[in-house]
């Protein structure tokens, strides 16, 4: 069986292929800068706060983790307004990767926390540091430092995962795609070139982590 494929009329539609690129990158910036500021706080909670809050946290880190982001997403979008609060799609998908990436940063961060080596802490403790400067200055850098691979892998992976929200019509790269291919019915090519895209933000947003992360965020 002979194809002809036809990525003209796909690319020819540019513009829709654009700003689902621009809804993808933008969700993803504010969820993982978002998320990584709550899988902070999370951590600390998990690592030095007291027991009822580390049992609150762990019980909502089980949950996320342990749920489908498709669930959450619909639960956010369509739940919600059972109790009088309705989001946009755009609002809605943001919410649920913020609150999907926390839960996974929660536990990756914990982990750089608990490898600081507890003699570093008690120096830093000697200098007359209080418990919030000792955990700023001296227990996260190297906690992010030991982490950041693994976070930057979670961060792709709710990036990637941002594709299940053009199911409650944000209009994001998959959503470009499928209404591209609604338009054409060349929903062979129109998919080879969304994969393709996609592979390019995630190797591209991959190495730009990687190069900012040891710049701006723990030092070399």
């Amino acid at each position: 069986m002979r194809v002809e494929l036809d990525f003209i009329s796909v690319l020819s539609q540019w513009p829709l292929l654009a700003k689902g690129v621009l809804w993808t990158v933008g969700l993803t910036v504010i969820s993982a800068m978002m998320g990584v500021v709550a899988g902070v706080a999370f951590a600390w909670v998990r690592s030095h706060g007291a027991p009822w809050l580390k049992w609150g946290v762990g019980t909502y880190v089980e949950l996320i983790r342990n749920t489908p982001f498709i669930v959450q997403l619909f639960f956010v979008f369509f739940g919600l307004p059972a109790a009088g609060i309705k989001l946009s799609p755009e609002v809605a998908s943001i919410i649920a990767m913020v609150i999907n990436l926390s839960a996974y940063a929660t536990e990756i961060i914990r982990a750089g926390i608990d490898a600081t080596p507890k003699g570093q802490i008690e120096a830093a403790m000697s200098l007359a540091l209080n418990r919030m400067q000792t955990f700023v200055r001296v227990v996260l850098p190297p906690a992010l430092r030991k982490v950041w691979p693994s976070l930057v892998s979670q961060i792709i992976i709710v990036m990637l995962g941002s594709a299940v929200c053009g199911q409650i019509s944000t209009e994001e790269l998959s959503y470009a795609a499928n209404l591209i291919q609604s338009r054409n019915f060349r929903a062979f090519e129109a998919y080879i070139v969304a994969t393709l895209v996609y592979l390019t933000l995630a190797v591209g947003v991959r190495q730009l982590l990687n190069w900012l992360g040891p710049r701006f965020l723990f030092g070399r």
